[in-house]
């Protein structure tokens, strides 16, 4: 056992990074923060066709543009989140109070749930756009792979996020 509630028994330490990047949480994170940076960078990149009649950029996910907006969005803020958090995982060994050690516990508890759920809607929803997309609308098979990267690493997505909610600092 480490000692205290939350790892309290620690609070006041130096800030280590070897400790700190060795910490499987940790590690998730980063994960979790490079697949959301495929997911967005792929239907941003590569996620939209130009369409036959005119300057209209159409979304390679049957051309619904709620799926590419998704993507992005979700792929975004997962960016971000991560960054705080890995911020709140430096920040984490200088909390001596327990309820604010707790709080942060149970926040990443959450947060983590949450994103999984968030991933696993967008995963349902790209594979299922990508599913009903038709042939004849891109003939060229433009942005097929990136498209599958999107959802692939949605996918993978889901499981960080979920093992972040096991792995949850203290």
């Amino acid at each position: 056992m480490e000692g205290g509630a939350y790892g309290a028994g620690k609070a006041g330490g130096a800030f280590d990074p070897h400790t700190l990047v060795r910490q499987p949480h940790t590690i998730l994170r980063v994960v979790s923060w490079v697949f959301s940076i495929v997911v967005f960078g792929s239907i941003v990149n590569e996620g939209y066709l130009n369409s036959n009649s005119g300057g209209e950029q159409l979304c390679i996910y049957n051309h619904n543009p709620s799926a590419c907006s998704y993507g992005v969005a979700v792929g975004v803020l997962a960016f971000l989140t991560c960054l705080l958090y890995l911020a709140l995982d430096v920040y984490f060994p200088q909390i001596s109070s327990v309820k604010d050690r707790k709080k942060a516990v149970l926040s990443d508890i959450g947060v983590s749930a949450f994103w999984a759920f968030l991933w696993f809607v967008g995963f349902c929803f790209l594979a299922n756009q990508w599913q009903v997309s038709k042939p004849k609308d891109n003939p060229m098979n433009e942005g097929t792979d990136a498209a599958r990267a999107a959802i692939t690493f949605s996918f993978f997505s889901i499981f960080t996020w979920v093992s972040g909610v096991t792995w949850a600092p203290g």
